[in-house]
């Protein structure tokens, strides 16, 4: 792994940017991000191969890629290891844990896209990318950034629970409250004139006040 600090500065993506391009080799070989046009995509970083942090975080995101398929979300990893670290780790992974690790890993020696996706610890005393997740919609639009530092893993859990909170609230129309579940009451969009706030709390079916409304509780 190169250990120089990187010659410029990464880009500072937002919400709702267009998820840069990139074209890279893989475990399951080259990879554009145009392939999951169409699809969710779930973009996630890791700082090393044969890590521990990593490697529970990988066997978690394996046992839950059923999940993220019945939302139509592929999984995607990467780091700056080389491709034949990868595929030694998924080996040693399969071997160790007994867990086939179906999603592929792309490789970033040149730290090219880290630098892109702005996934660069700026603090950090060397190049490993920070644990970073990248929610990108089928139209290649990134719609949530969560960025975690190398001591803490991720939640699957947590990480599916957004997903779903995105999918469900894609529309516009509704938003999830704190700690919202699939399946769960979500809230309706606040009305925006005094005619909406009077047919709101005339016709609502679950009105708490003219800006707080729940839905049924379908999630959909």
């Amino acid at each position: 792994m190169n250990n120089d600090q990187p010659t410029h500065a990464s880009p500072c993506l937002r919400l709702n940017d267009k998820a840069p391009d990139f074209t890279a080799r893989s475990t399951h070989g080259v990879i554009n991000l145009s392939d999951y046009s169409g699809q969710w995509l779930l973009l996630f970083s890791h700082p090393a191969d044969f890590t521990p942090v990593c490697t529970s975080e990988f066997i978690a995101f394996e046992k839950a890629a059923d999940k993220f398929q019945a939302l139509n979300c592929s999984l995607l990893g990467l780091s700056a290891d080389s491709i034949y670290s990868h595929l030694a780790w998924i080996m040693n992974i399969k071997e160790r844990f007994d867990v086939d690790i179906s999603f592929p890993v792309i490789e970033d020696l040149s730290l090219v896209i880290a630098e892109q996706y702005g996934m660069i610890d700026e603090t950090s005393v060397s190049t490993a990318t920070v644990r970073s997740i990248f929610f990108i919609n089928p139209e290649a639009i990134i719609k949530t950034i969560i960025h975690y530092p190398m001591t803490v893993g991720r939640s699957v859990d947590e990480i599916l629970r957004v997903l779903n909170a995105l999918v469900a609230t894609e529309k516009g129309e509704v938003a999830a409250p704190e700690g919202w579940q699939a399946g769960d009451p979500m809230l309706l969009s606040p009305p925006t004139t005094i005619e909406d706030i009077k047919d709101r709390m005339t016709n609502a079916q679950n009105p708490v006040d003219w800006y707080y409304n729940k839905t049924s509780g379908t999630g959909d």
